[in-house]
């Protein structure tokens, strides 16, 4: 949720400097005459943001990049600034320039106010992991380690923090990062059966993010710890090599069909097929001479 900030700028103020979360709204405060011009630069370029002139009234600017576009509220009566919804793109050095002829004195007079406003993102909350390739480091190398959980507390893209472990009250470690943007990691080494409180906190100058460490839940004892990671590594051996069984299984029978394969072919190559050749026989014509058998008369008398 945005809040609204207040800066004062009056005679003799001079540098003053702010922090602010990303999407909060500021005031810069400032008191003019009647009649005077006040001019708002930003940034070591000098850029004008806003003025309020009494000939051509008041007037606000999107600036470099136009990264105050829509952003920018002018107090044509005070001449305070307000930058809404500001990001840390807006992050800088503010100057505003008040000039004119006082009526009480008639004298023309010029005076210059600086501020600088630090904007800090919004810091996520820390997250509290379970290193096991920690854990299973450790308890290859010493018996003792076995005893103790690793832990790692981690927050990502962040700029201008600080990532820290605490035991109660008291400072465990911490890392820091400036302005990179990038992700943080910081480990920790606690007994399985620590009773201690423990809690990992994110900070920035203006504001922090906490979480405690729940050890009944992330760390268990060796015994419950340890048995299932060996059903898992039990699992995942003979899973693997059941895959192996299978995949040398499939090459036999897969070679045994190509050897098959090869000798049905080559069987079917020796086979020669003849060409059926038939032949016309002659007829052979037997001629048998008849017997020449003379016949005589016969004469019967009665």
């Amino acid at each position: 949720m945005a809040s609204d900030v207040t800066l004062g700028c009056g005679p003799g103020v001079f540098g003053e400097s702010v922090s602010v979360m990303e999407g909060d709204s500021i005031t810069l405060h400032t008191e003019i005459h009647e009649g005077a011009n006040i001019m708002w630069n930003f940034g070591l370029e000098r850029s004008m943001i806003a003025e309020i002139s009494g000939v051509y009234g008041i007037f606000t600017y999107d600036g470099p990049d136009e990264r105050f576009r829509d952003r920018l509220k002018l107090d044509n009566q005070t001449g305070s600034l307000t930058i809404m919804n500001i990001t840390t793109k807006h992050a800088g050095l503010y100057e505003v320039q008040i000039s004119g002829v006082e009526l009480s004195s008639k004298k023309f007079s010029s005076k210059k106010f600086s501020h600088s406003i630090s904007v800090y993102a919004r810091l996520p909350t820390p997250n509290i992991t379970r290193d096991f390739s920690q854990n299973l480091s450790l308890s290859s190398s010493s018996s003792s380690s076995q005893q103790n959980c690793s832990l790692l507390c981690s927050v990502e893209n962040v700029r201008k923090v600080t990532l820290s472990w605490y035991k109660g009250n008291s400072l465990l470690s911490s890392i820091s990062v400036s302005d990179l943007s990038i992700s943080l990691s910081l480990p920790l080494e606690v007994e399985y059966q620590d009773k201690n409180s423990y809690s990992c906190v994110l900070n920035n100058p203006i504001s922090n993010q906490t979480t405690h460490l729940d050890i009944s839940q992330l760390c268990h004892t060796c015994a419950d710890q340890g048995l299932p990671l060996l059903y898992v590594v039990l699992i995942s051996a003979a899973a693997g090599s059941l895959l192996i069984v299978a995949t040398v299984v499939m090459c036999c029978i897969y070679k045994k069909l190509r050897k098959n394969d090869r000798e049905v072919q080559t069987c079917e190559e020796m086979i020669i097929y003849a060409e059926p050749t038939f032949y016309k026989r002659k007829a052979q014509l037997k001629i048998t001479e008849e017997t020449h058998v003379e016949y005589a008369s016969v004469t019967i008398r009665g």
